[in-house]
């Protein structure tokens, strides 16, 4: 019953689940980990952790609407275009040896998924992704050895990719988020800050639309300022001053 465009998708997703490392094991298939989504231009959109195993999160996020980031329309799946997961193997065992250990464990996820997302702000053009909520600040780490993959075929990337699709799904998810902040009122701050970020990625979309059909250069990132509209996305008390 799917649109051939989400039966296409979730194939691509599954043969991401099932992809195995050299030592046989199915990447996803790690109880612990970290993941990022990618857009169709590569740019990093959202980081996330998980204690509950890789494939079990990944695909909750992509295939249905109960994690909160699709829930709360700060994502939208269908711009989702690539996955990269961490696994994280050693702290699936680390948790099983009692209380103090799987704190210990938990600290360290923290750390790796602070790490992937001050990885994800330094790549993003913008300086900054959709995460609602900042990660828990952490000492940076060295990240794992990671498996990033295309959830799209090459014809979907040409036609879902089209500037003029992802600016008119932008503008809905614009709209579909101001409506869930306006419903509930009270709202965290960080969704207010993703309204801003998801507007300045709208604007410059459309800047680098309007730039190509005139035949100019491409407009500079940098000619947006997210620092000044939105502060720091790298530290929580920095945002208000």
């Amino acid at each position: 019953m799917s649109a051939p465009d989400v039966q296409r998708f979730r194939t691509q997703l599954g043969a991401f689940l099932n992809q195995r490392d050299d030592a046989g094991r199915k990447w996803a298939d790690s109880q612990w980990g970290v993941y990022a989504f990618y857009d169709f231009d590569g740019e990093p959109i959202y980081v996330g952790q998980t204690n509950e195993q890789l494939r079990t999160r990944v695909r909750r996020h992509l295939t249905n609407q109960r994690t909160d980031a699709v829930a709360m329309r700060v994502l939208d799946v269908m711009e989702v275009a690539e996955v990269e997961i961490w696994p994280l193997w050693d702290l699936g065992e680390q948790a099983k040896s009692g209380t103090e250990a799987k704190n210990n464990a938990r600290h360290a996820l923290d750390a790796y998924e602070y790490s992937a997302y001050l990885n994800a702000i330094e790549k993003s053009k913008f300086k900054a992704i959709l995460n609602e909520k900042i990660p828990p600040v952490s000492a940076r780490v060295e990240m794992p050895q990671s498996l990033r993959y295309s959830l799209v075929s090459e014809d979907d990337r040409i036609e879902l990719g089209h500037p003029d699709i992802r600016i008119a799904r932008r503008a809905e998810t614009i709209s579909r988020l101001s409506d869930v902040i306006r419903e509930r009122g009270e709202v965290s701050d960080g969704l207010r800050r993703v309204l801003v970020i998801q507007a300045i990625r709208l604007t410059y979309l459309s800047a680098e639309r309007l730039a190509y059909v005139e035949h100019r250069p491409v407009p500079r990132p940098t000619a947006i300022d997210p620092y000044e509209l939105i502060g720091s996305s790298q530290f929580p008390d920095s945002r208000t001053s």
